[in-house]
């Protein structure tokens, strides 16, 4: 019922929100340049890997030999909107609709942690990982 309710409500969103989604785009496009989507590998249902989509926030600047800024130097205004009121996660709607990720779940950490979970944390790798979940509704 729950994965119903998802395919639902993430269709009706992305339809619903294609408008905000293309000015969002265009305008990520027009502060951040191509491409307009960030994608990240992260651990989904059963610790498998999918890649989570999300808005640009960053420029792609470098130091004189090549490695990326650090983020704080990266990230512009539009990016800090776009992070402070989460309209970067609205392509996860995408993810949703593709069984990637559910509405409501534990957010999806890096991979990276994935080794360091004790056995009673990594149970969070028993369902599918959410756009939105208790961090995010208890401030974060």
């Amino acid at each position: 019922m729950k994965r119903l309710i998802d395919i639902l409500a993430s269709g009706l969103g992305l339809l619903i929100l294609f408008p905000l989604l293309l000015g969002v785009a265009l305008l990520v496009l027009v502060y951040h340049g191509r491409p307009v989507f960030f994608g990240q590998v992260r651990p989904g249902l059963e610790g498998k890997p999918f890649k989570m989509l999300k808005f640009r926030t960053m420029r792609d600047a470098v130091d004189s030999n090549g490695n990326p800024l650090p983020d704080s130097e990266r990230i512009t205004k539009f990016g800090a909107f776009l992070r402070a009121t989460s309209l970067d996660e609205l392509p996860e709607l995408w993810n949703v609709l593709k069984g990637e990720m559910s509405l409501v779940g534990p957010r999806p950490l890096l991979m990276e942690y994935l080794d360091l979970y004790t056995p009673d944390q990594a149970r969070r790798h028993e369902v599918r990982p959410g756009v939105t979940g208790w961090a995010q509704v208890n401030g974060r």
